[in-house]
């Protein structure tokens, strides 16, 4: 790739960076931010059972866990804005056959082609970011990049609600399609093609297995009986175990294991799987909750939970920086537990309470706790490995934070004992409860492994915003969401 001079923030070029960018990334965190809310009206207009909605969200969350890695290596080696246009291509094709779908089969087909797509936005954003800009002004790029794309995160719920009550849960997919055709054009027109002199080789069969790993234990835990189950589990875990064989022969893996030779590192990711899972697991079942059990329109389900995303924009730097002066143990240790109790209280919602009697306040626990843990968490990990391993430690440790949602999703309401089949509102009261207080026991579990695992070090205010942007976070929890 010609060599660009590096753009200074706050110029033209700049903002058209930034405008592609925020675009590109903000259709997957739209997407995630509204797909929750919209799985009631999809149950009902596709016949869809509850198996069927939660392959709406894993099929996503499979390629894109997948595939995140490798997303980031293929715009090193074959251009970063070369890549995220490919990458908003697939998203745009994949929006147009999830509007589109006739039944809830071609509906999870469609959106595990939206997780390839996002498998090159997300991490293509941070790296065009990266690559184009200054090095002064990388921070303040970033930061702008993250509270815009916090914005997307923070309409959504209104935008989506509207959308499926005024007309229908197709328009939610069909959104995206000017949106990243935007994108597109003003990313070929004025965002600086870059990739790396010396890209590493490609591990396409480490992505190869880890694709069909997740996949084939996701059909397991989710369709649960029979051979075909049986033989899936089988199969993941033999393709997962055969990947983990392959990153440690290879020469540039995907998941570079030395990584976890930090106690640090190891711990801040134990940490994101257990609370990740547990508001992923959570939010799928409380979203439904609110539709099915207590009358909630989608508007209305998703403005209930607005507080928690506002909590996060509005208090994060505060977290941050807490973190900084006191270190991230006790703030990722007390954020998980009051996580938890928020879920706890979540777990209490039923049939005939009022919004602000018992639902806000569960938000706003939860909220606060997921607040005090996300950017000490986010700053501990790449405080935890050198500067030119912190992309990668970036890109680790969202995945893991995918994989836990994957796999709660698919896994929680088998161990309340929710069945995947018949009356959707009827299974899920059967074992709400009991799902909102593993999902809490999960999360207790996180800041236990703080406790234990994570020490007081030094953290670099000025990666705060490197990895922490809620909407990136919760968008496959459904809230919305990081």
């Amino acid at each position: 790739m010609a060599r660009h001079e590096a753009i200074r923030y706050g110029t033209p070029a700049a903002r058209w960076v930034l405008a592609a960018t925020v675009l590109g990334s903000g259709v997957a965190f739209l997407d995630g931010t509204v797909v929750n809310v919209a799985l009631p009206a999809i149950s009902n207009d596709l016949h869809a059972s509850l198996a069927a909605l939660q392959w709406t969200l894993d099929a996503y969350l499979v390629t894109l866990s997948a595939l995140l890695l490798l997303g980031g290596s293929l715009g090193d080696r074959y251009g970063r804005r070369t890549m995220f246009v490919a990458g908003l291509a697939a998203f745009i094709a994949a929006s147009v056959l999830c509007g589109l779908a006739p039944t809830a089969g071609f509906l999870v087909g469609a959106r595990a082609l939206q997780g390839v797509g996002g498998a090159l936005l997300v991490p293509g954003s941070l790296s065009i970011i990266s690559a184009s800009f200054h090095p002064d002004d990388r921070g303040r790029a970033v930061g702008a990049w993250s509270g815009l794309a916090g914005v997307t995160t923070a309409i959504g719920p209104f935008v989506g609600g509207w959308l499926i009550d005024a007309a229908s849960w197709r328009l939610i997919f069909l959104l995206n399609v000017p949106l990243a055709g935007l994108a597109a054009w003003i990313a070929v027109r004025h965002v600086p093609d870059t990739s790396d002199r010396e890209p590493g080789a490609l591990d396409l069969p480490g992505a190869a297995l880890v694709t069909v790993g997740l996949a084939a234990v996701a059909y397991a835990l989710i369709e649960r009986a029979g051979a075909a189950s049986v033989l899936a589990g089988v199969i993941g875990v033999a393709a997962i175990v055969a990947f983990l064989a392959v990153e440690a022969r290879v020469s540039h893996p995907m998941l570079p294991l030395s990584l976890f030779g930090s106690r640090q590192f190891t711990g801040a990711n134990v940490t994101t799987f257990a609370v990740y899972g547990g508001l992923g697991g959570a939010l799928f079942l409380v979203v439904l909750r609110l539709q099915l059990s207590l009358g909630y329109s989608a508007l209305e389900a998703g403005s209930s939970l607005v507080p928690f995303t506002a909590l996060m924009l509005a208090l994060s730097p505060s977290a941050g920086a807490l973190s900084q002066r006191i270190g991230p143990r006790l703030p990722m240790t007390i954020g998980p537990l009051m996580a938890g109790l928020g879920l706890v209280l979540f777990a209490g919602v039923g049939p005939g309470d009022g919004y602000l009697a018992s639902v806000f306040p569960a938000v706003v626990v939860f909220g606060l706790g997921m607040t005090l843990t996300v950017a000490p968490l986010t700053a501990t990990v790449l405080a935890s490995v050198d500067n030119r391993h912190a992309g990668v430690a970036s890109g680790v440790n969202n995945a893991v934070a995918r994989l836990a949602g994957l796999l709660a999703v698919a896994v929680l309401p088998a161990l309340a004992g929710i069945a995947t089949d018949g009356d959707l509102a009827r299974t899920l009261d059967h074992g709400f409860a009991t799902a909102l207080h593993i999902a809490a026991g999960m999360c207790v579990a996180g800041g236990l492994a703080s406790l234990a695992l994570v020490r007081d070090g030094s953290v670099d205010q000025a990666s705060h915003g490197l990895m922490f942007h809620p909407c990136d976070d919760l968008s496959e929890a459904g809230t919305q969401a990081r």
